[in-house]
């Protein structure tokens, strides 16, 4: 059964883009108002409304929409997940490619939280109710290493760690070409893509986004990179180097090259977090961890060096 708002749009949010302002009226999600735009579930001043339109104060707006069954997680063993570290609050990862940090509409793959479940770990309540114990995440097609939460003490220290920028996120990718400059800073805010659902852009009202780079190896047609994350957006990475024409080899969401993904055999992004470091939520102890790349990323390695 359809749900239906009527309301007017309040002075305070004059001129913010539709999908936020509904957000902030009604308690959704970004995601959950741009799927109900997109159904054609929103009407703005008695028209049919799009997620980029800017609301006007005083206006009148519709929104109807059916109610979504709750996203579960479902226990599905991952065999070649990898736990690097364990103890009564913390599990630390090492997640393959084809792996979601949790559950989601529209992925039904394995998840980080349905392979734990399997494997007998019990992790802490906090947070969505499908994404429990999760204080960060990498995208799906991303490896490398994850901090899941066991405890609440854990939760919550982490999560404020993670906000206050507290925590060391390294990460390596390969992209198309060559830098200009080979090192450098791109501070540039990130929002939901004003045109595509599940990808991310360089959008004014986005948030702060600031990723720094280091060029460490160079291939007649690529570039291995190390990066360091300030913020953690979603897709950040991949965005940034993306807006520069340096797209992550593979990652075909972004514009990167068929031909040359093929060549690699890659089905997914070269991207790989390498380092993850942050003080113990409990004992305060300094820690850091590193991963090894993948074969598949090894490989690709192997044939842009030739």
């Amino acid at each position: 059964m359809s749900e239906v708002r009527n309301s007017h749009i309040p002075e305070g949010l004059d001129g913010m883009r539709l999908d936020a302002a509904m957000a902030k009226m009604f308690g959704f999600s970004r995601n959950m108002s741009a799927d109900i735009i997109e159904a054609g579930g929103v009407s703005l001043a008695n028209r049919p409304a799009t997620k980029s339109d800017r609301v006007q104060a005083g206006k009148p707006i519709r929104v109807e929409w059916s109610p979504k069954e709750p996203v579960r997680v479902v226990d599905t063993p991952v065999e070649n997940l990898g736990i690097v570290f364990d103890d009564d609050d913390i599990v630390v990862i090492d997640k393959p490619a084809g792996v979601a940090a949790h559950p989601s509409v529209g992925w039904s793959g394995p998840t980080v939280l349905g392979a734990l479940s399997a494997a007998g770990y019990q992790l802490s309540v906090l947070g969505a109710a499908e994404r429990t114990g999760i204080v960060h995440r990498l995208d799906a097609g991303t490896s490398g290493l994850m901090v899941v939460a066991k405890s609440e003490t854990a939760y919550t220290s982490l999560k404020r760690a993670f906000h206050d920028r507290e925590v060391t996120k390294i990460y390596h990718a390969v992209v198309q070409g060559h830098p200009d400059p080979l090192a450098g800073t791109i501070d540039a805010p990130i929002g939901r893509h004003p045109k595509h659902q599940f990808k991310f852009a360089i959008t004014s009202d986005g948030k702060p986004s600031v990723t720094h780079y280091e060029t460490i190896e160079a291939f007649p047609a690529a570039s291995l990179l190390e990066i360091v994350l300030e913020t953690g957006r979603t897709h950040q990475i991949r965005v940034h180097m993306a807006a520069q024409r340096h797209p992550c080899v593979g990652d075909g969401m972004y514009g990167a090259d068929p031909v040359l993904s093929e060549r690699c055999g890659l089905t997914r992004q070269w991207l790989h977090a390498l380092r993850l470091g942050f003080d113990h939520p409990t004992t305060g102890e300094a820690m850091e961890f590193q991963s090894e790349y993948p074969s598949d990323l090894l490989h690709a390695l192997d044939v842009l060096r030739v």
